[in-house]
């Protein structure tokens, strides 16, 4: 069967054909402007294809309540022509067909869940580290969900002792997202993050706020592996520094087999950076469900 999917980012939105398979048969991205110009352009390229679900993984926050009367709106984003707006709504009467919603980074989650690394573990959470931070969370079975979704990149941090940055989030000074994202990254230093690959100081900074959070979510969530993707995380030399300062943040406090083995427990994402959409199917098809 055709399911539709729909990774919805502030950038830009990305759309694909796939089946309950997780295979993904086409996919393109158009830029993310505003509802009135962006809407229009998804419905119709979905009406041509004729899927039978649609998932949606989109930024936030979103409400994913399904009693409320907000369900399936983006709520109180900085992105202020999205803020509000019943996305699914809109799409649903359209197309007239199920539609599963949640973040982008818990479709993140799924997707890993379902095709990819974490495919053979109860509980598992997906931290992608790139324009912002966020934090999809796994537990027996399901994707986690409470009040609303989990709004981890905004963690409170220690500021390390060398860094005078203030951070980049408008709300938390001393946030994860305000001190370790790209965009932190670029303000902190002067420069992208990939033109520091070679300078370890920047690394080493990055690391020691990466894994602050990281050993948050081990003593509050225990989850059997996590993995980190993201633009940022594609700088491969932060993992074993990540998973160093983890273990040495943990102070032996913790004893599982998981953290002997921490090159096994600390990974990067293994699905080609499409589990985001492969995640979005796996919506859809539960939704149909």
């Amino acid at each position: 069967m055709l399911l539709g999917a729909l990774e919805a980012g502030g950038t830009k939105m990305v759309l694909a054909i796939g089946n309950e398979n997780g295979e993904i048969l086409e996919q393109c991205s158009i830029p993310t402007e505003t509802p009135s110009i962006t809407i229009p352009k998804i419905i119709e390229y979905f009406k041509q294809k004729k899927t039978v679900a649609l998932g949606i993984g989109s930024f936030g926050p979103i409400d994913l309540e399904k009693n409320s009367k907000t369900y399936g709106y983006i709520t109180s984003t900085p992105k202020l022509a999205w803020a509000n707006y019943d996305i699914v709504g809109d799409i649903k009467n359209a197309l007239s067909i199920p539609i599963g919603f949640d973040t982008d980074v818990n479709a993140s989650a799924l997707g890993e869940a379902t095709w990819g690394i974490t495919k053979d573990v109860d509980s598992s959470i997906y931290i992608t580290v790139g324009t912002g931070i966020g934090v999809g969370v796994y537990q027996n079975g399901s994707l986690l969900h409470g009040m609303l979704h989990p709004e981890a990149g905004h963690i409170l941090l220690n500021k390390h002792p060398k860094d005078n940055f203030g951070g980049v989030c408008p709300y938390h000074p001393n946030c994860m997202e305000g001190l370790a994202s790209g965009p932190s990254i670029e303000k902190r230093w002067g420069k992208k993050a990939i033109e520091l690959k070679d300078n370890a100081e920047v690394w080493d900074m990055e690391a020691f706020y990466l894994a602050q959070g990281i050993v948050n979510y081990i003593l509050t969530l225990a989850p059997h592996r996590i993995v980190l993707g993201g633009g940022v995380m594609h700088q491969e030399q932060l993992f074993p520094l990540v998973r160093s300062k983890v273990i040495e943040l943990l102070g032996g406090y913790i004893q599982t087999s998981q953290l002997r083995n921490i090159d096994a427990y600390i990974v990067p994402a293994s699905l080609k950076d499409n589990q985001g959409i492969m995640g979005c199917l796996q919506l859809g098809k539960l939704e149909l469900q």
